[in-house]
């Protein structure tokens, strides 16, 4: 009897993220099943695969549950950019833990095998630096990025708690601020502000002084670190991101370079409980899984700029 193909079910499989990572199963001749209730993911980013034969589109919100038969659950589904988790900050938690509740639950009775896309977020406002996995964060749980923090936080608690009780094979990836093509136009993340900004010949945004720093993975290398991450017997949870650090002040200006150096930069304050600092330590990645990015901060800009002209010359 031939073997059948893995079937992978992929929440949040049309936005930034997922469907990269839909790119890659699809590319391995794998089965997918891409969940998303289009919040923030877009059709026109899995477009390639709507008609193939390995491929199914559900549109379907993951607070509600839903019956499928899979071997590998992909759990992406959640707004990760500020604007949009504040647009709706009560729904951004339940997505977090309704959501995760469901596909737990779903796992457990199928015996599928479960990855988190958890988020560096749950280190908060961090009081040591670099971040490594045994932190336990500083999060202020009752402030305007607390729908999103402390949604994580209960997801990754919900993964441990199925492991220890039903034994659920769990996997837990702590995500560091990603880029690169199919970020939305509008998102709020400041890569993508800074580049849509100065592709439209406007001042630049630098929230604070810009001293702020943060560590900037290409969405390769972080696909790349998720698969990984599944294929392995580690349950994590692994942080996932580039360990070279900038200053916000200095990706505006590595922007302004590539762009029109004649662009200036205009300070705004800082908003709440913006961290101030975020860099992952990635030993576990590289010792566990022989994971470390490959792409450096200069060439990946490149991709992405490339992208958002693309885009706006067809607006």
């Amino acid at each position: 009897m031939p073997r059948r193909n893995t079937i992978n079910l992929v929440t949040g499989g049309a936005g930034f993220l997922g469907s990269h990572l839909i790119d890659k199963l699809m590319g391995s001749g794998e089965e997918v099943i891409c969940l998303d209730n289009f919040f923030t993911g877009r059709k026109h980013n899995i477009k390639q695969w709507i008609t193939h034969p390995n491929f199914e589109l559900i549109r379907h919100d993951v607070t509600e549950p839903i019956n499928l038969e899979v071997d590998r659950i992909w759990h992406l589904a959640c707004p990760a950019s500020p604007i949009h988790y504040q647009h709706n900050p009560i729904k951004t938690s339940k997505t977090s833990f309704l959501g995760t509740c469901n596909m737990l639950g779903l796992a457990k009775r199928v015996k599928a095998q479960f990855l988190l896309a958890s988020t560096s977020e749950v280190y908060g406002d961090p009081e040591i630096h670099p971040q490594h996995e045994s932190y336990r964060g500083s999060v202020n749980n009752i402030g305007v990025r607390a729908c999103y923090d402390e949604g994580k936080r209960i997801a990754e608690t919900l993964c441990f708690d199925y492991k220890r009780m039903h034994n659920v094979d769990i996997r837990i990836m702590r995500i560091f601020n990603t880029y690169g093509p199919r970020m939305l136009f509008d998102d709020g993340r400041v890569v993508s502000n800074l580049i849509v900004q100065a592709l439209n010949g406007q001042e630049l945004t630098v929230f604070g002084d810009g001293k702020q720093t943060r560590s900037f993975c290409y969405v390769d290398d972080l696909i790349n670190g998720m698969l990984k991450l599944m294929n392995s017997k580690v349950i994590g949870p692994v942080n996932i991101g580039n360990d070279n650090e900038f200053t916000i002040i200095d990706l505006a200006n590595l922007i302004i370079q590539k762009i029109d150096p004649s662009l200036k930069i205009v300070f705004k304050e800082l908003p709440m409980d913006d961290p101030l600092q975020r860099k992952p330590v990635i030993d576990i990645a590289k010792k566990e899984l022989g994971w470390e990015p490959k792409i450096n901060l200069n060439n990946g800009l490149d991709k992405t700029i490339n992208y958002f002209k693309k885009i706006i010359l067809s607006k």
